[in-house]
């Protein structure tokens, strides 16, 4: 049933349209030309609006999409910037960009991102972020793809893996095309708080012959520029220490998309899809440690530990008479990640049925290539004198004298810190699937047709740390050489030497004599899945929509040594005390049946009842399978010894899930709806923790055989529940709005984490978006706000487990449109210059490290605004 975009406009619909037009844009509108007849333009951003509301309202399942209405042309520069104006979806930000999505309050490892369908291999290129099973959004060009469809309910024919959704990114297809397309853009961007320019080229080519039966198309983009982030941290190990730290990441993103199609006869046609993503990011991270606990004049004497034993210093007041040391280093890396898909897809239309046959693989390499230390003790620092304030969420800190470090301040020469700190953490990640489908088109009454197919896949995820060996006697460089010019420390106006990546690189590589592999660091993970399944569509009367059921099957090998308490033997590395050198290997298999109804009732001619109901599983986390893996061991830091226990036996998160809601359509692309969802969700992994538990091995840093043991173990269970409510409007002057709000009531077992905070990582319980815009067909502009409540932020090392605050970001884009093919934009993000500003959620009786207990501020950093000019044209 083909359900058609209706004129008509109630008074309810016009009077909700009218008031959320004026709470996002200004009322003063332009004039039209009286001389000519007013034109409704449906070729920008209304028309892309409109096309995203037809294939939610087409749909049988539950389905938000984001369109881009020409090349080049997503609503976002960032992809994942685009997917969080959509209805409970919310984007995690990472390093500056749109990283994971969570949707409906969700874990973001719970969606489950597919390219055409299919899987992409992801890996990250930071060690400290958890390996996990969610596709790194920030090595996706807006460019190269044609829109995106977020499904929020399952249906059989979807590959299982995503409680929260399934994320559908969709290339273009050169048949699909004019003969001879072509488009090429240009962007220079600029912000607030990183130095420099970006540069973004992007351009496509797309042929086909005139027959329409064999078409090519080539799309690619670049993009080059240094990203900083400044602010605080926190970290309260050693002396009350508080550290104003700048991140500095020389990034450069490629991508290249090559797809062809062939219709040799009739009913058939033939794809191959090639995609090759790699984003390079080497990086420094600087940090001045400042340290007030002598002086300390307020405390939180409920947060003790053998590193604050009196309690967590809150404020400070450090005069020069009791002027304290300083400390400074730098964390060096050298990391990229690279994702590479091919795909060889047919389709053969037959009279009443349908063939699809896909297969391909999907590979992705990553991980920090090497990192690296340089630090200074005492020395020459400047001493530290002025006041602290911890009380609030964000430090402040007002220095009493100049805190500045300049070249004059270090060793006229420094070698790298040693093998305790320079490491390398390969990881890759690698999928052969192959899948066939086949739709029937029946006569059964109110049963339209059936489909069914077949998917395999081979899964396979290896990760590893090596350690470096050094020569007895370090090889120094000049220090002047190993940096060059400055950069602004934190927040606090002070400046340090600003790092040379790649001269810290090649003094370190001078001292290295080989590389030996961390047996507590080594994981491989392989997993062969099958899925068979079977899904009727129906369509009677005013009723249409699907049910079926999918059948999984998942085997799982896990690879990697076994922590037996073997001694070191010469020539290894301490690192690898207590792990045997055998590889060891451990096996499991699970099965399910995931039921699924998908149902729709025309109501009337505008108006859509839907109501689905189904069961999807989410695959454990690869960090929760791999057998041992060890941390904080001889890293100069006593107390952070740990090793965390996985297992392969873990059963897969399943969700029991459902939907009701009503849509409403009016005129073209116009939309008011409300939906109800819940999940209920069982099998969670939990976390047991034990500390100060005796494992073989006494640490170099504690002289203790005391560490904190995890155990990942299926406990408990997780509900969300929640409504989602948008309008979409457009009038006939030119001006339009969008507005959504999301309330997702999420809660989480609250064992599954150290913190023991009942919450979904990255889930906040509201989500508001308002978009106001108008365009003619010269000119747009485009207004966007997005708010979300405050969400916990979970990562293994360092970082460790804290509440980000509330956010939201304002958003400008500007378009002229020169010629039909020229066409000239000014966009500007975070225009409020949001800060992200992170706390201690926890208790004072959990296990996780003391700045990140009871409200105390543990990282801010400060909000940038990027603006950035473009060119385009398409031929």
């Amino acid at each position: 049933m083909k359900r058609n975009s209706t004129p008509g406009l109630t008074p309810i619909a016009s009077a909700v349209a009218l008031m959320v037009l004026s709470a996002s844009m200004s009322a003063q509108a332009q004039q039209a030309d009286q001389s000519k007849p007013q034109e409704v333009v449906v070729t920008g951003i209304r028309s892309a609006l409109q096309s995203a509301t037809n294939i939610k309202r087409n749909a049988n399942s539950v389905v938000d999409a984001v369109s881009a209405e020409d090349v080049g042309k997503l609503p976002d520069t960032d992809v994942g910037e685009s997917l969080g104006r959509i209805p409970g979806v919310s984007v995690g930000r990472a390093f500056g960009q749109g990283a994971s999505v969570s949707v409906r309050g969700s874990d973001p490892q719970m969606t489950y991102t597919t390219l055409n369908g299919q899987t992409v291999a992801s890996t990250g290129w930071y060690d400290q972020q958890t390996i996990d099973r969610s596709f790194n959004y920030s090595l996706l060009p807006s460019e190269l793809i044609g829109g995106m469809d977020v499904y929020k309910s399952s249906q059989a024919d979807l590959t299982e893996g995503g409680i929260g959704g399934t994320v559908i990114v969709k290339t273009r297809k050169p048949l699909d095309m004019a003969a001879g397309s072509a488009f090429v853009g240009a962007k220079l961007g600029k912000g607030t708080v990183s130095d420099g320019l970006s540069k973004d080229l992007s351009g496509l080519f797309s042929w086909k012959n005139d027959a329409n039966t064999f078409g090519i198309l080539v799309a690619a983009a670049g993009e080059n520029g240094d990203y900083i982030r400044r602010g605080i941290e926190s970290d309260s190990r050693w002396s009350a220490d508080v550290a104003p730290t700048t991140f500095v990441q020389e990034r450069k993103r490629t991508a290249l998309n090559l797809s062809l199609q062939a219709r040799p006869v009739k009913g058939l046609d033939l794809g191959l899809n090639y995609l090759k993503l790699q984003l390079d990011a080497d990086n420094s991270n600087t940090s001045h440690y400042i340290f007030h606990d002598p002086n300390c004049t307020s405390r939180n004497a409920a947060v003790t530990s053998d590193f604050n034993p009196k309690g967590v210093c809150l404020t400070s007041n450090t005069t020069a008479a009791k002027a304290t040391n300083a400390f400074l280093q730098t964390w060096a890396r050298t990391a990229k990640m690279s994702s590479d898909s091919l795909t060889l897809n047919g389709t053969y239309k037959g009279e009443g049925f349908k063939i699809d046959a896909v297969a391909g693989t999907t590979k992705a390499d990553g991980g920090t290539s090497m990192t690296t230390n340089y630090s200074y003790d005492a020395g020459n620092l400047p001493k530290w004198t002025g006041g602290i304030d911890a009380t609030g969420k964000q430090i402040i800190i007002t220095p009493g004298s100049n805190q500045s470090v300049g070249l004059g301040n270090l060793p006229a020469s420094v070698g790298p810190a040693g093998s305790w700190a320079t490491s390398r953490g390969p990881n890759s990640d690698k999928e052969n699937f192959a899948q066939a489908d086949l739709l029937l088109n029946l006569d059964m009454g109110a049963i339209s047709s059936f489909k069914t197919g077949f998917r395999a896949s081979q899964h396979t995820f290896e990760k590893g740390t090596d350690r470096a060996q050094f020569a007895a006697k370090a090889i120094e460089a000049p220090t002047a050489s190993l940096y060059d010019g400055t950069i602004a420390m934190g927040t606090n106006g002070w400046s340090s030497p600003r790092p040379n990546i790649g001269a810290m690189m090649a003094n370190t590589t001078q001292n290295i004599t080989g590389w030996v592999r961390e047996r507590g660091g080594y994981g491989v993970l392989k997993e062969d899945n099958t899925a068979a399944y079977g899904m009727f569509n129906f369509e009677k009367d005013q009723w249409h929509g699907n049910f079926g059921a999918r059948y999984v099957r998942t085997k799982a090998t896990a690879e990697g040594y076994k922590l037996d308490g073997s001694p070191v033997a010469a020539g290894d590395i301490a690192q690898n005390a207590g792990w045997g050198k055998t590889i060891i290997s451990q096996s499991a298999d699970y099965n399910d049946i995931l039921p699924s109804l998908n149902a729709a009732f025309d109501l009337n001619k505008n108006t859509i009842l839907r109501f689905t109901a189904s069961q999807a599983i989410t695959r454990p986390n690869f960090d929760n399978m791999f057998i041992a893996t060890q941390t904080g061991f001889q890293d100069a830091v006593a107390g952070n010894e740990t090793v965390t226990y996985g297992s392969v036996g873990l059963k897969p998160m399943k969700s029991t899930q459902l939907d009701l809601g009503v849509e409403y359509y009016y005129g073209k692309g116009n939309l008011i709806s409300l939906m109800y969802f819940h999940k209920d969700i069982n099998n969670f992994i939990t976390t047991n923790t034990k500390i100060n538990q005796s494992i073989g091995v006494v640490s170099p840093d504690s002289g203790k055989d005391s560490w904190t043991v995890n155990q990942y173990v299926n406990a408990g269970g997780g509900k969300i529940d929640g409504i989602e409510a948008q309008i979409n409007h457009s009038f006939d002057n030119g001006f339009g709005a969008v507005a959504n709000y999301t309330l997702a009531n999420a809660t989480a077992p609250a064992t599954s984490y150290q913190d023991q905070l009942n919450v979904f990582t990255l889930s906040s319980k509201h989500n508001v978006n308002l978009v106001g815009y108008w365009e003619n067909p010269t000119y747009s502009a485009r207004l966007a706000y997005n708010w979300r409540s405050k969400y916990m932020v979970r990562e293994t090392g360092w970082y460790g487990n804290r509440m980000h605050d509330a956010y939201g970001t304002l958003d400008l884009s500007l378009g002229w449109n020169v010629t039909d093919k020229v066409r000239i934009a000014f966009e500007a993000t975070n225009l409020l210059k949001a800060d992200d500003v992170q706390y201690g959620a926890a208790g004072v009786n959990t296990t996780v490290k003391d700045p990140l207990k009871a409200g105390y501020p543990a990282w801010s950093f400060m909000g940038e605004t990027t603006y950035r000019v473009s060119v385009s044209a398409k031929f």
